[in-house]
């Protein structure tokens, strides 16, 4: 590949062996479109067949190799409905409820009426829909309306489209498909190692897998033990009591900062410079109410931080629980567990000093936790492939079009 300067009509990014202009076309001038219809449920013999048929929530953002099909219908069905068979390769849009959204089918398929179905014959079905996943914004802006917002197929055969040969088309297209597939390999990979951790958390603390000393013997048997005699409770402070700076010290941590880390908490939108009352690092960290409770919001702050009132900390005693060991067991056993759910989710301290655990020995504790810590690194640079992936697959679909 190589970069273009001139101003031509060509893009930014290009494959050294092309050095046409592209040429426009209106997108109604290079294939047919097809509707769908959504077949009536009253009917249990429409839904018994072999043809696919799929609706807006079956398909995924920005990766259009990805079609989940779990409704199946029958010949009768197509006969009988609006609904009609979409020949494979075809560039599957959503219309309305999901404008941006599509796919391309590599089987024929049915679709419901929130499709308006590209159909090509004088273009690369993948590099249309590449193109349009790169130049999202060109169907969202055609959508009108007000509760429910899309686009006709009358104004999307308007879109005037900047097109390259078709040898050109199909290079860019299996370019970028490839590293569709790399994300896919990878995705693959970080969900069997998710499986794989969840498995042995579930042998290990139901002690199924149990670990031994240097000298090849047993641990002593795990002891029950209050988990308020073996952490020290804190909770979190109002913002107001805060002076926040864009070049301060110390993280201040709110529930919604849970979401840009996964285990190792360590950066915010919010820092202040007060030193005073820091939760050190090392602590378990979780909301202490609101759903957050539900989704098992659990976190580890890697450096010296302040917390919301909506948070708590649990410093553990390390001469008898290794923090990590007691984050991974709460991880495991889920914070919904500790709570009071009744009415809205909250955790206090009355809720986490008579929750019992069960405990190694603190040698077992350290093993465990490494152990665990190790899978966990492994998850994470597999996650970090998949994120660097991405940013070089968007970088590619912003220089690769026109």
């Amino acid at each position: 590949m190589e970069a273009m300067t001139e101003n031509k009509a060509v893009p930014t990014l290009r494959f050294q062996e092309f050095n046409e202009n592209w040429c426009i076309e209106k997108f109604g001038d290079l294939g047919t479109f097809s509707g769908g219809g959504t077949p009536t449920t009253s009917n249990d013999n429409y839904w018994q067949g072999n043809i696919p048929w799929i609706s807006s929530s079956d398909i995924s953002e920005n990766d259009i190799h990805n079609i989940n099909v779990t409704r199946y219908i029958n010949e009768i069905t197509i006969s009988e409905s609006a609904t009609k068979v979409i020949p494979k390769n075809s560039v599957l849009l959503i219309s309305r409820v999901g404008v941006g959204k599509l796919a391309i089918n590599d089987i024929d398929i049915c679709t419901s009426q929130d499709f308006s179905n590209f159909i090509p014959n004088k273009c690369d079905s993948y590099f249309i829909g590449y193109f349009l996943i790169a130049r999202k914004n060109i169907l969202i802006n055609f959508s009108q309306g007000t509760s429910i917002k899309g686009f006709t197929t009358s104004d999307i055969k308007t879109l005037k489209l900047h097109i390259p040969t078709l040898h050109e088309q199909k290079k860019i297209a299996t370019f970028l498909s490839s590293v569709d597939a790399k994300l896919q390999q990878l995705s693959k990979k970080k969900s069997l190692l998710v499986d794989y951790k969840k498995g042995l958390m579930q042998k290990i603390f139901s002690q199924e897998l149990r670990f031994k000393d240097a000298n090849g013997k047993n641990y002593p048997d795990w002891e029950e033990k209050k988990l308020g005699k073996c952490v020290r409770i804190k909770s979190g402070s109002s913002p107001s009591n805060f002076d926040f700076k864009p070049n301060g010290k110390y993280p201040f941590i709110k529930v919604e900062e849970l979401n840009n880390c996964t285990k190792y908490q360590k950066v915010s939108r919010f820092y202040s410079d007060e030193s005073k009352n820091l939760v050190l690092e090392g602590a378990i960290i979780f909301p202490k109410r609101g759903a957050a409770i539900l989704n098992n919001k659990v976190r580890l702050n890697e450096v010296p931080i302040h917390m919301d009132s909506n948070m708590m900390a649990l410093i553990t005693n390390n001469c008898i629980l290794n923090n990590e060991f007691l984050y991974y067991n709460i991880f495991k056993e889920q914070l919904f567990k500790i709570a009071d759910t009744s009415t809205i989710p909250q955790i206090n301290n009355k809720h986490i000093e008579p929750y019992r655990v069960n405990l190694p020995s603190l040698e077992e504790q350290h093993k465990i936790a490494a152990f665990l810590s190790a899978v966990d690194t492994k998850i994470e640079k597999v996650n970090s492939q998949i994120e660097k992936t991405k940013a070089f697959k968007k970088g590619l679909l912003q220089q690769m079009f026109v």
